[in-house]
């Protein structure tokens, strides 16, 4: 059973139709990863699902649950997870308080501190600036914080965007070996990576976007395969 399914999605910036019909399937476990240009559609996907934007048409299944016109909160609440590009950390609040920001639904203290050992057991560095703000972080450290905090609610998707956005080669390695390692505990992500050869290097499937409608999807070893997207997205003359 597929755990988050859309289902011909139409989503509209004003009267720019973004996304044109969209359907995609992720199943428990995976990590599924959009590739596509700039402004092929990926960020949109992911700001529908988390309801940012709300479909003209179309569904989005969390579990079977129809989330497509819950509002943001909701569908945190519910177990999607969006670290968006850009990271959108609070530069002003220590690494601990924008963690906690990201437990917001939870009352339980045991249970938040409990979760915030786990993820600075995944980000040591973030254990170190625990009481440092935000915006004193190196760009590597913000995007851990970001990861970090999307985690606290445990959520049943994890949907990352651009995640190696802007670090250099070494924390690029850092950040996808975290990435996988939370896969491999578990979590069920979603990921949107410019970077397509990492991106696959990962994930299990793909969907390969282009103006706002899938054109491919495959497996992630069939499309590192795929005479066109290696020539579009894999640099491969």
């Amino acid at each position: 059973m597929s755990l988050l399914t859309l289902e011909n999605v139409h989503s509209y910036y004003g009267r720019i139709h973004a996304l044109k019909g969209i359907s995609i399937e992720i199943n428990q476990g995976e990590i599924v990863t959009l590739i596509g240009a700039n402004g092929a559609g990926k960020s949109t996907t992911l700001r529908t699902i988390s309801g940012i934007l709300h479909p003209k048409q179309g569904r989005v299944l969390l579990k079977e649950q129809d989330i497509s016109h819950m509002e943001p909160h909701n569908i945190v609440a519910a177990g999607i997870g969006h670290v968006p590009e850009g990271r959108g950390i609070f530069p002003n609040l220590t690494v601990k308080e924008n963690m906690e920001i990201g437990a917001f639904t939870l009352n339980d203290n045991a249970e938040i501190a409990r979760r915030m050992d786990h993820a600075v057991t995944l980000f040591p560095r973030l254990k170190e600036r625990i009481s440092q703000k935000g915006g004193t972080l190196s760009g590597g450290e913000q995007q851990m914080l970001a990861i970090a905090r999307g985690l606290m609610l445990q959520p049943s998707v994890l949907m990352l965007d651009e995640p190696s956005m802007g670090l250099a080669p070494v924390l690029v390695e850092l950040i996808f070996d975290i990435i996988k390692q939370l896969n491999e505990q578990g979590t069920t992500i979603l990921l949107v990576e410019q970077n397509a050869l990492m991106a696959l290097s990962i994930a299990h499937r793909g969907y390969v976007l282009q103006t706002g409608e899938i054109v491919i999807s495959d497996t992630a070893a069939n499309l590192k395969q795929n005479e066109t997207v290696q020539h579009a997205y894999l640099g491969v003359e």
